[in-house]
């Protein structure tokens, strides 16, 4: 993880202003209580939460998230459900999602920015 920390940082650094889905924010966290190098992460997230806005699951990101879900269905192509949570915040927010998980690359409407 620390690679990909260095990674996500150089790739947030041309950003003005961060979002982060609380969803994501819960897979950090469970992420860090099941690391070896908790305490190290643990301290990152604490230097890092505070740069940036939390993006709520609100109820337009509700129908949202059922849209996204249908069409990837429909694609036969599903995801993880709470990558579908993610899209659907950037798709209601219209942002980006800075990931390097290619299957957000099958949902229209959601521009995926790797590393």
């Amino acid at each position: 993880m620390a690679e990909n920390v260095s990674e996500i940082v150089r790739a947030a650094r041309s950003s003005h202003i961060l979002f982060l889905p609380v969803i994501a924010l819960g897979e950090y966290r469970f992420g860090i209580l099941a690391s070896r190098h908790r305490r190290l992460y643990e301290e990152w997230l604490g230097i890092f939460l505070p740069t940036v806005t939390l993006l709520d699951v609100q109820a337009e990101t509700a129908v949202l998230y059922a849209i996204i879900g249908d069409e990837l269905c429909r694609l036969g192509r599903p995801i993880p459900d709470n990558d579908i949570w993610i899209a659907a915040l950037g798709r209601q927010h219209r942002l980006p999602i800075l990931s390097n998980d290619t299957h957000f690359d099958a949902i229209s409407g959601i521009r995926r920015i790797g590393w």
